[in-house]
């Protein structure tokens, strides 16, 4: 049976995403190919510095007691473009 991303969204709904909530963070799903998920945490878990102990611990661990077929949970990290941008402004003396 083929797993769906609303079946993995209703487990983070249910076993994730509250305890991301007491930290005003959220997950979100960026793919689900060849029963590998890629998920990207937002709020104030990105960039965290226990942001890979908690897809480890918390995230992957609920998806694949939930889902066995899934081999692997990977944590996309992406610097925010708008603090790019920001970086690039203070660097350049426009701000």
């Amino acid at each position: 049976m083929e797993i769906t991303i609303q079946q993995i969204e209703a487990i983070l709904d249910t076993k994730v995403r509250p305890a991301l909530a007491e930290h005003n963070g959220d997950v979100m799903i960026q793919s689900l190919e060849d029963h590998v998920l890629k998920v990207r945490l937002t709020g104030k878990c990105s960039g965290c510095p226990a942001a890979h102990s908690t897809n480890e611990e918390l995230i992957t661990a609920e998806v694949q007691s939930a889902f066995p077929s899934i081999q692997d949970v990977i944590l996309v990290e992406e610097i925010n473009p708008e603090l790019i941008d920001m970086a690039h402004k203070i660097l350049n003396h426009e701000i």
